[in-house]
């Protein structure tokens, strides 16, 4: 592991450097900036840009090529993270360890932050300079779908509409696979056409992807239930309160446990397949699968 903590920090501090230059530059209001920081600076794992920097780096390509593109990433995420603590949503008072953006910054302010994230992510893509025309097309089309009402908002609908009743694993999947995995997914597609693979190798990354936030999902509920609320930065037992349907609901502890374990392995299967120098992915997979926050 000692490889991918090097990696990710050269790359979490390129990242967070890109945050803050990205939105300092913008010509508006100095409040919605201050917001945004606010949220983007929390800190956080960064999981989704270290997948894409790692399976640029899996193609032996230039990592920093994607650095604009993970930037858009952390901005999709993070927006998505604003929404969902509002009173509306899940009404979360913590978030990573700090208040949440409607609690510092009213609720107004908190959504037209999250609009500004979301929509700056595509003009970032835009503007890479050392990307092509039809890369820069592709990458946008996919953010889209992962970020939109066929991925994340899609996930979010039916994660609000299955409160209160037991859904069956299948809607649980559902959830997880467009609320969690679509944006992940779109992690490991977009560091592979920035390397410029062929389609079926982005399509071998899609599916390592989708396994691998099933898992991360899985942990997260495990997390919720087992976890250390300081390590978390939130509250724990969020899932029950919400009376939401979980891994370990529905399967047990040992169940959920088992499930996260034939992820990991399906995950890891694939990128063996692949052929490349999947070294560094399959740290991060771990990492997924281990982690304490």
């Amino acid at each position: 592991m000692e490889l991918l903590a090097s990696f990710m920090q050269k790359h979490k501090e390129l990242l967070e450097q890109q945050l803050r230059t990205s939105v300092m530059q913008m010509k508006a209001p100095e409040i919605i900036k201050e917001s945004m920081l606010y949220s983007l600076e929390a800190g956080g794992k960064r999981i989704r840009p270290m997948l894409l920097f790692a399976t640029i780096d899996a193609f032996g390509d230039k990592v920093e090529k994607g650095l604009l593109t993970a930037a858009a990433i952390e901005m999709v995420h993070t927006y998505s993270l604003i929404h969902d603590d509002l009173p509306s949503m899940d009404n979360d008072d913590l978030r990573r360890g700090r208040p949440t953006n409607h609690k510092v910054y009213g609720d107004a302010f908190a959504i037209l932050a999250g609009d500004a994230l979301l929509t700056y992510s595509f003009q970032l893509i835009a503007e890479t300079a050392e990307v092509g025309a039809e890369t820069k097309l592709k990458l946008i089309r996919e953010l889209s779908v992962a970020a939109g009402a066929e991925g994340m908002v899609g996930g979010q609908v039916a994660d609000i509409s299955g409160e209160n009743r037991r859904l069956t694993l299948d809607e649980l999947e559902y959830i997880h696979i467009h609320k969690t995995g679509k944006l992940l997914a779109f992690s490991a597609v977009a560091g592979a056409l920035l390397a410029g693979a062929p389609t079926a190798i982005v399509e071998q990354f899609r599916k390592f992807a989708h396994h691998l936030g099933l898992a991360f999902q899985i942990r997260d509920d495990i997390l919720d239930l087992e976890g250390n609320e300081q390590k978390l930065g939130k509250r724990t037992g969020s899932d029950t309160f919400n009376h939401k349907s979980t891994y370990p609901a529905l399967l047990t502890m040992d169940g959920a446990k088992k499930a996260l374990v034939q992820e990991i392995a399906k995950a890891q299967g694939i990128l063996q397949e692949t052929g490349l120098n999947t070294g560094l992915l399959m740290e991060l997979t771990d990492l997924v699968a281990n982690r304490d926050h």
